[in-house]
């Protein structure tokens, strides 16, 4: 892999670490804030109100995908990379400064309202542009490889906001974390974003991108080539189910179910994140370059199985866990399995479409999914807490993952279709294209 390529893929992950930093840091600080924005009542209640508003920025993430998906179609990776950075700034902003319900009553639930709105059209549009971005910008043979660093920076700007909470909860008293300490992250985010709007100005475009004329088809109604690409878009939406919940259930939820549910200390559950979340992102690029040897179906096979057959026992196990090794050795377990669903869904769902409609099938369909599964994960959950069944969210989480399963074992390989195919169109039908190229595996 060349020097251009690295740089593409260190600048396109940069950004991506900045976005995902801050949309976690809402879900990881939530047990701070949360009764700082309504009145004074139950505890449970409270998070699960602020968390309902969590779930509400992922309804915008395929508006998000929708729109910064056409953009990046039609003018390019780098313009959809550069505006999704823009509003994740002013949405972190916009958290920093919002009046707690004691100063401005519900106004302040309407400005966190109105900040989530905006990151959830701001990571719909930058999984689409990242996903397209790094897919493209590496060599056919090292997709995988390159695919993977989405969830390595996902999940570095996840470990940051823990690395950060556990910094101020060492160092601020827990009553000053709950009266001003959780403005902090929001604040470092949106000074982060500003200086990778610096760096992404300067980024160069894919050469798929640029040589293909993408763009001329990417002009063409947008409906017709959603309706022509069909199949495509509900297979993203439905490999993407168990995926996104396993994974949501075991890093953004898994502080607070710590804390919660097994009675552990708010230190101690994100310490144990932060442990379990840090290996989980070194093992993805060598997951990534062994589905560049054997495939992707195999990995996302072995996700699904795991993540179905285990769920029930290590959720069950966690919910005992309340000290740091045997929370520690769960949680990594978890995250090894979602390991095959997450180090390559970005190439596999990039793989399926053609050029010119790339980022808008590969945006819109997941933040659909998002939407769905992955947003609710945690109002799931709670809620089957506050019902007294929590167990009933472990069964839910193996359904979902059984539902990709059947998904998985009935879809094609694509780790050899060639990413230069455009969808060329001729009369509302799409042109022949070739299915798949082979292409040698990596020495």
């Amino acid at each position: 892999m060349g020097r251009e390529q690295w740089k593409k893929i260190w600048v396109g992950s940069a950004g991506n670490m900045v976005e995902w930093f801050d949309w976690f840091v809402y879900a990881t600080f939530a047990v701070y804030f949360a009764d700082a924005f309504f009145p004074e009542g139950n505890e449970t209640a409270n998070l699960m109100n602020t968390m309902g508003i969590f779930a509400v920025g992922f309804f915008m993430r395929p508006v998000g995908g929708w729109l910064l998906g056409r953009i990046g179609d039609r003018r390019g990776r780098k313009a959809a990379l550069t505006l999704t950075v823009t509003l994740m700034s002013a949405s972190a902003i916009l958290i920093a400064c919002a009046p707690t319900y004691a100063t401005a009553g519900y106004a302040g639930v309407a400005v966190l309202m109105l900040a989530r709105l905006l990151q959830g059209l701001s990571v719909g549009g930058e999984y689409a542009a990242s996903a397209t971005y790094l897919t493209e910008a590496s060599a056919p043979e090292r997709r995988g490889f390159a695919s993977s660093f989405q969830y390595v920076s996902m999940t570095a700007g996840q470990l940051v906001g823990l690395g950060l909470q556990i910094l101020l909860q060492r160092n601020l008293s827990d009553a000053a974390l709950h009266s001003w300490g959780w403005r902090i992250p929001f604040v470092v985010g949106a000074l982060g974003a500003a200086i990778v709007f610096y760096l992404r100005r300067s980024l160069l475009e894919t050469e798929v991108y640029a040589d293909s004329g993408a763009a001329a088809d990417a002009s063409r109604g947008t409906l017709g080539l959603l309706w022509q690409h069909r199949r495509e878009a509900f297979l993203v939406m439905a490999l993407t189910m168990g995926g996104t919940v396993a994974y949501y259930t075991y890093t953004t939820y898994l502080t607070k179910f710590l804390s919660k549910s097994a009675g552990m200390d708010k230190s101690t559950a994100s310490l144990v994140s932060f442990c379990a979340l840090f290996v989980f992102m070194c093992v993805q690029p060598p997951a990534g370059m062994l589905s560049d040897r054997i495939g992707r179906r195999p990995l996302l096979i072995t996700f699904a199985v795991g993540s179905t057959f285990l769920t029930v026992p290590i959720m069950t196990l966690l919910r005992q866990a309340d000290t740091f090794w045997p929370a520690f050795g769960l949680a990594l377990l978890a995250l090894l399995v979602v390991t095959g669903y997450t180090s390559i869904n970005a190439c596999v769902k990039a793989e399926l479409f053609p050029t010119g409609i790339r980022a808008l099938g590969v945006g819109l369909s997941y933040a659909l999914a998002n939407a769905l599964f992955g947003g609710t994960a945690e109002y799931v959950a709670l809620w089957f807490k506050r019902a007294g069944h929590e167990s009933g969210f472990y069964w839910y989480v193996a359904g979902c993952a059984a539902v990709s399963l059947v998904v998985y074992l009935t879809m094609r390989e694509t780790r050899d279709i060639d990413l230069n195919r455009v969808a060329a169109l001729d009369g509302g039908k799409r042109a022949a294209v070739p299915e798949a190229t082979t292409i040698t595996p990596a020495s």
